[in-house]
């Protein structure tokens, strides 16, 4: 690579495992003249009451820094980033390009009642007030969140790996499904590039993660229907969907969401519902424990798209051709 500054690339402990597959995608489609990649050495040290220090424990001066972290629940793993950018600035890091495959508290993007926070701002100018100077991300929850920071942000879009993905499967009669009105926008993205029907499902809430009724405007009978979304949290909307589907008369339902929070009882609704499978992407980790039933659970990963946007980035060469919409 032709570049004044060398490439760093480091991961908090949120997300390791994405960050070492970000290196082997990197690695498989560097030109023969460029050094291996690694994962840099970044250490975090916890204190007995719930504090912790990050430190780099190998050289960042004048050098780009890419540093990858989700920032999904607890706060800790937004702090842990904030920490670790103000860390490698004060190591004289030239530049510290935030990669956050998932973009915590990107629901809170406006006042959608009286006396409350817009905290992705508020996570915004917390990112610039580190010192990040370029923000990478995946499918935010609204595009004009993007709006937000006052400096680059490169959203990068799961459809890269969902529209090769549905194609690959080949499915008679598709229809892509909308769980709700802000979901139109991508519904009809991905129906246009397919070349199927669009179904948006209009949703009424009782109160936060609580949707008290569903309804179907569109042809449902006979298609067999994809649902897309950015999330899934409880799966609260997404399975009554799926069911107030099915009862309309749809062969069967599948669900394409980008980032699996799956708090609470999402496992178990997903498994109890009429949902056939339900795809999502490894931008939040899946959890370990083998009590939990993952079977309807599909992951595909982002890491390759964000190790080629990575590269085109540091080498200052376009990103468009990386996206499907």
């Amino acid at each position: 690579m032709n570049n004044v500054h060398k490439l760093e690339i480091f991961a908090c402990r949120a997300s390791r495992d994405f960050a070492r597959k970000v290196i082997d995608g990197l690695n498989a489609i560097k030109s023969p003249e460029e050094p291996e990649y690694h994962l840099g050495d970044l250490e975090v040290t916890p204190f007995s009451d719930g504090e912790f220090q990050p430190a780099y424990m190998e050289s960042v001066r004048g050098a780009t820094v890419f540093l990858i972290q989700s920032t999904f629940p607890p706060a800790d793993n937004l702090m842990e980033l904030l920490l670790c950018i103000d860390a490698a600035k004060r190591a004289s890091a030239d530049k510290v390009i935030a990669v956050i495959p998932y973009f915590g508290w990107a629901r809170q993007d406006r006042k959608d009642k009286p006396r409350v926070s817009i905290g992705a701002k508020l996570a915004a100018n917390l990112l610039r007030a580190a010192g990040a100077d370029r923000v990478m991300t995946c499918d935010l929850h609204a595009d004009q969140i993007q709006g937000f920071f006052d400096f680059p942000v490169d959203h990068v879009y799961a459809s890269k790996v969902f529209i090769p993905a549905i194609k690959a499967m080949r499915i008679p009669n598709l229809a892509i499904a909308a769980p709700d009105m802000g979901g139109a926008k991508r519904a009809n993205a991905y129906a246009k590039d397919l070349g199927c029907p669009v179904i948006i499902c209009h949703k009424s809430r009782a109160k936060a993660n609580v949707v008290s009724k569903i309804t179907a405007i569109g042809e449902v009978e006979g298609k067999n229907i994809i649902i897309v979304d950015d999330m899934i949290d409880t799966a609260g909307t997404l399975t009554k969907a799926a069911d107030v589907l099915i009862d309309m008369g749809a062969a069967s339902v599948r669900a394409c969401a980008t980032h699996g929070i799956l708090s609470g009882p999402a496992y178990d609704r997903i498994n109890a519902s009429k949902l056939t499978e339900v795809f999502i992407t490894d931008t939040i980790p899946l959890p370990v424990d083998p009590a939990v039933d993952t079977r309807k659970i599909k992951v595909l990963s982002m890491t390759g798209t964000f190790a080629s946007i990575i590269r085109k980035v540091y080498n200052y060469e376009p990103i468009s051709p990386e996206f499907i919409f």
